[in-house]
């Protein structure tokens, strides 16, 4: 079984509830902006913890270290692929604006026999969770709820949208 683990980072202005997020480069992606976004996330080992792999899929994919900060289990997730993601979430802030992610290969044009390098990530932004919910991939959606549910058990009065 393949697993994922990824971080969402998240502040809150003014009650509103902000995530950053990340669209997923490479030519299938570049067209498509709903449903294009995804947490900093990868594939681990078995035998990798999945905080760590979390860690180190963020700094490979924003190209800057996680910021300082407690990270808490936010839950698994199945996606529709049968993979599993585990997600953690962490307050923090973060330029967006300035990810420097890694790149991987890929024929492009498809059956060209031409090797092109692509960022796995083009772009990060944070939004509210209400607009990140139709930027996320659909198997993504439910950390958003996750992380609502874990910050007003906290007696945090927050809100999706502002």
């Amino acid at each position: 079984m393949v697993s994922s683990a990824g971080i969402l980072l998240y502040r809150v202005d003014d009650r509103v509830v902000r995530v950053l997020i990340a669209h997923m480069g490479g030519p299938f992606w570049a067209r498509k902006d709903n449903g294009g976004w995804s947490i900093p996330k990868g594939e681990y080992a078995e035998a990798e913890e999945p905080m760590a792999a979390a860690a180190r899929e963020f700094a490979e994919e924003m190209g800057s270290p996680l910021p300082a900060g407690t990270l808490e289990i936010l839950g698994t997730v199945r996606q529709s692929s049968g993979k599993r993601v585990t997600a953690f979430a962490l307050a923090a802030d973060f330029d967006a604006d300035h990810i420097r992610s890694n790149l991987f290969e890929l024929e492009w044009p498809k059956g060209s026999g031409q090797l092109k390098s692509f960022p796995e990530i083009d772009r990060a932004a944070w939004f509210d969770c209400a607009t990140a919910r139709s930027k996320l991939v659909k198997g993504q959606v439910p950390f958003l709820d996750l992380l609502i549910d874990k910050l007003r058990a906290r007696g945090i009065d927050v809100a999706e949208a502002g």
